[in-house]
């Protein structure tokens, strides 16, 4: 008997227990979810293509010696030291001389000035007397020949020096130097130096099928390097190649880039922004905190306290940013942290 009394009273205490945990239970109060808030103001964005490419620079120059020598590097007036690699180099500026004596005296220029000179006065006194009657058209025109013949061997000596030098055909930097001793013989056709010029630079690119009718000669291009992360070149769509590859269906361009400073070099890897279009005073939001779902594309912004799913639609967009052309207005409260975990109606804290 008493055992069984002992299991009754287990019974209702376990009756009495459950009865209590069955109570109804307080409703607690929505805890508000804190996100950062920008006002939409109206701005500008770009159709772009995004394209990359190999910058090269448009002039190139090998140079050799043109005559036989003792070899000579000439001293950098802006140095003041030997011109060496990476020196800018003005057009016709001499960088390496060629010695020879036996070659110059061979020339005699100082022969062929003088020559010149008394050439130059027997033809005058030639013309005065011809004028005069004094002598015959024969002799006047044999005093021209004569003068002639003098100044063309004066302009060969000339140019037979000039081949003892040489110069920089263009403004540019050397890329590439011979160090020879000074003072050593070197043949003619030795290698001297190269260089180049790249204050304008080109990049060659392939463009996608789709935008043959889109991108037009003169089109503006940004230019972006990685090691200049926060510099903008600026670039022009210089050619475009009208035939379609069908095996990559895209077609060739050429985009120029003014690079002035020199801080781009030939042989990198650059990106290349083409500008197809421009809106001025839309809506535009980060592309970031775009929601998307199978009902479309959405954001949130604030309300008297509360956050409010909102459906647009996007025109342009590129890799940053979209504008919405349907759905958001000026001045609205546009949620841009915070919004991961938000839903239509959920009560926010604006926080900075």
């Amino acid at each position: 008997m008493k055992s069984f009394y002992q299991i009754f009273v287990l019974i209702a205490m376990v009756g009495i227990a459950t009865s209590c945990s069955n109570q109804p239970t307080t409703t607690t109060t929505e805890v508000a979810v804190p996100v950062t808030v920008e006002d939409v103001k109206p701005s500008s964005i770009e159709k772009i293509i995004n394209t990359t490419g190999t910058l090269n620079s448009t002039k190139t120059a090998t140079l050799n010696t043109q005559m036989a020598g003792k070899y000579k590097l000439l001293i950098n007036p802006k140095t003041r030291r030997p011109f060496a690699l990476g020196d800018v180099v003005e057009a016709g500026q001499t960088i390496i001389e060629m010695d020879d004596a036996e070659y110059v005296l061979g020339i005699a220029l100082e022969t062929q000035k003088l020559n010149l000179d008394i050439a130059e006065k027997n033809n005058q006194k030639q013309k005065s007397l011809y004028e005069k009657g004094g002598v015959t058209e024969l002799d006047l025109r044999n005093s021209e020949v004569s003068y002639l013949n003098s100044k063309s061997s004066l302009e060969k000596a000339n140019l037979q020096l000039a081949k003892m030098q040489v110069k920089a055909p263009f403004k540019g930097v050397i890329t590439d130097l011979s160090y020879v001793t000074n003072g050593t013989q070197v043949s003619s056709g030795a290698a001297a130096f190269s260089m180049m010029d790249y204050s304008v630079m080109t990049i060659d690119v392939n463009l996608p099928e789709k935008y043959i009718n889109d991108v037009h000669i003169d089109q503006p291009v940004k230019i972006m390097n990685y090691t200049l992360p926060n510099d903008t070149l600026q670039g022009i769509v210089k050619e475009l190649s009208p035939a379609i590859s069908s095996a990559t269906r895209t077609f060739k361009g050429v985009i120029s880039v003014n690079n002035p400073a020199l801080k781009l070099r030939p042989g990198m890897f650059a990106k290349a922004d083409i500008v197809l279009d421009r809106h001025e005073g839309v809506i535009v939001i980060p592309k970031d905190i775009i929601v998307s779902n199978q009902r479309g594309k959405s954001v949130f912004v604030v309300d008297n306290g509360t956050a409010v799913e909102k459906r647009i639609t996007i025109g342009f967009d590129n890799q940053t940013q979209a504008e919405v052309i349907n759905g958001l207005q000026a001045n609205d409260r546009l949620v841009i942290k915070g919004f991961e975990t938000l839903r239509n109606r959920s009560k926010v804290k604006i926080v900075k």
